[in-house]
C-alpha cells in the first residue's frame, strides 16, 4: 500500500519524519541515508533522496547538533561589513573552515557592545562549535557569556598575552607608533592624527601616535582630530579641509583608516594643496585603491586575510581538543612607504 503524501508541519518546515513517510522508511533510515552511510542499500538511498528533493527537505543543523552533540557551526562576530578589511578576513575564515566541514554564522555588531552581547546570546542558542570575535574589549556580560559557554573562542585583529585568551592579530598601538616615526624621519614636526568611528583599535593607533610625539617633545592636544562618525572618503575630505585651516599649520596628517586618507588626497587635488610638498598624508590598512591614488598613499598594510586563516586554524585545533603551541599569534604589519609622504 502506498503511504499517503507527507504534509509539512504547521511551521511550514519539512521534517525528517515527513521524508521518512514519503519514502516509506523509518526516520533512522532517512538520517543514515542522507549522511551517506555505506551500510544503507543503494536503492533505499535513492528513494530517500528523491523524497527529500520532492519535499524540499533541508536538514536542521541545530537539531543535528543536539542529537549528535557535535555542531558544525562557527559564529563569527565582526563590527561592520562596509570596511573591506573585514570582508577579506571573512573570506579567509570561510576558506579555512569549509573544507573541515564547518559553516560560518556571521553577526555584525556595529561597534556596539550591547549589540554584540545580544548577538552572542542569540547565537549560543544554536550550540555552535566555536566562536571568532573581533578585538579584546567588550562588556562584562559578554565576557561572562564567552567564559561560561564552554565554547572555544579566538579573538581577531589584536594580540593578547593574557592567560586563557586565544588571539591572532598584531599591535595596533605599535603600528600607529611606527607610522608616526616614519613621518618624523621625513622631517615632519606638526603631525595631526585624524580619526573616525573611534573604536578600540582606532584608539590604540591614537595611543601609538601620542607616544611617539611625546617622546619627540612635539605632542599637542590640538593636533588630535577625532570624529565619532562612521569612517568614509567624504568625511576624510571634510576633515582634511578643516585641518588645513589650523594655525600653526600642520605639515603631515596621519589618518586612522585609508578611506579617510583617500578622501583627503582627493580634497587636496581639488584645493590645489601639494602632497607631500605642503603636507604629507598617511593612512592605515592598505585598502583597495590606495596604491592608485595621486600620489599613491603611504599606509600600514594589515594582514587581515592571514589573520582570518590563522585564527580559523587555531579554532579548528581547539574544537578538536588539540594542544595550541602559542595562544597568542602576532602576525605583525608593514609600513608601505609611497609618494604621499
Amino acid at each position: 500500500m502506498t503511504p499517503p503524501p507527507a504534509r509539512p508541519r504547521a511551521t511550514g518546515r519539512v521534517t525528517l519524519a515527513d521524508v521518512a513517510q514519503a519514502a516509506g522508511v523509518s526516520p533512522m533510515t532517512v538520517s543514515r541515508a542522507l549522511r551517506g552511510e555505506r551500510a544503507v542499500d543503494a536503492g533505499l538511498v535513492a528513494r530517500v533522496r528523491s523524497a527529500a528533493l520532492k519535499l524540499g527537505y533541508v536538514p536542521d543543523p541545530a537539531a543535528r547538533a543536539l542529537a549528535s552533540r557535535h555542531s558544525t557551526q562557527v559564529v563569527v562576530l565582526i563590527p561592520m561589513l562596509s570596511n573591506a578589511l573585514f570582508v577579506d578576513l571573512l573570506e579567509a575564515v570561510q576558506r579555512t573552515l569549509r573544507p573541515a566541514g564547518y559553516q560560518m554564522l556571521m553577526g555584525v555588531t556595529h561597534y556596539d557592545p550591547s549589540e554584540e552581547e545580544h548577538l552572542l546570546r542569540e547565537q549560543l542558542l544554536h550550540r555552535p562549535a566555536g566562536l571568532l570575535v573581533t578585538g579584546l574589549e567588550r562588556n562584562e556580560a559578554t565576557r561572562a557569556l564567552i567564559a561560561q559557554s564552554g565554547v572555544p573562542c579566538v579573538h581577531l585583529m589584536e594580540a593578547s598575552g593574557a592567560p586563557g585568551i586565544y588571539s591572532v592579530g598584531f599591535s595596533q598601538a605599535d603600528a600607529g607608533a611606527e607610522m608616526t616615526r616614519h613621518l618624523l624621519q621625513r622631517g615632519r614636526r606638526r603631525i595631526a592624527f585624524a580619526a573616525a568611528q573611534l573604536d578600540p583599535r582606532t584608539l590604540q593607533r591614537l595611543a601609538g601616535w601620542r607616544r611617539e610625539l611625546r617622546a619627540a617633545g612635539l605632542y599637542e592636544p590640538t593636533l588630535e582630530w577625532l570624529n565619532p562618525a562612521p569612517s568614509s572618503m567624504a568625511l576624510g575630505a571634510r576633515m582634511f579641509e578643516q585641518i588645513m585651516g589650523q594655525q600653526p599649520a600642520v605639515d603631515a596628517v596621519f589618518f586612522c583608516n585609508d578611506d579617510l586618507a583617500q578622501g583627503a588626497l582627493l580634497a587636496a587635488l581639488r584645493l590645489g594643496v601639494a602632497v607631500p610638498g605642503r603636507v604629507a598624508i598617511a593612512g592605515f590598512n592598505d585598502l583597495t585603491g590606495s596604491d592608485q591614488m595621486l600620489p599613491p598613499l603611504t599606509t600600514v598594510r594589515t594582514p587581515r586575510a592571514e589573520i582570518g586563516s590563522a585564527a580559523a586554524r587555531m579554532l579548528l585545533s581547539l574544537m578538536n581538543g588539540e594542544a595550541i603551541a602559542s595562544p597568542c599569534v602576532d602576525l605583525g604589519y608593514d609600513v608601505l612607504v609611497r609618494a604621499s609622504t
